[in-house]
């Protein structure tokens, strides 16, 4: 079976999808700068505001093997397609956050996107 897909093609979409990862990466450690702000903010203490964190890597460490089992499923259009989908949803939703809770949920839903991006990135460049 030939690859028909031209090299210039290729490239592109490689980069398309190492932007995305980057996004998807970047999105991980971008908030740990403002957790004492939004301390004050939302007016909770640190042990609460570190589960901005601590629960964005806890469901990406779940994602990150269900992937294997998604990839299967899906295409790898469909899986990049909804990772960016659930990374620009959560975004939009911590934007529009009103309280800690809603916050939180935007971590959650960022966490989802990232946790399908970065096995998918890995096994397509592989």
């Amino acid at each position: 079976m030939t690859n028909d897909i031209p090299l210039r093609t290729k490239k592109m979409l490689l980069f398309i999808m190492i932007i995305g990862c980057f996004f998807s990466t970047l999105n991980q450690t971008l908030l740990n700068v403002a957790l004492t702000d939004l301390m004050r903010i939302f007016e909770v203490k640190a042990a609460t505001i570190q589960w901005l964190a601590t629960g964005f890597m806890l469901v990406n460490g779940i994602l990150v093997p269900l992937t294997a089992f998604l990839m299967k499923r899906f295409s790898t259009r469909q899986l990049f397609i909804t990772s960016m989908f659930f990374l620009f949803l959560g975004s939009v939703i911590s934007a529009v956050a009103v309280n800690f809770g809603m916050l939180l949920t935007g971590r959650m839903v960022q966490a989802a996107g990232a946790g399908i991006i970065l096995p998918l990135m890995m096994t397509v460049i592989l």
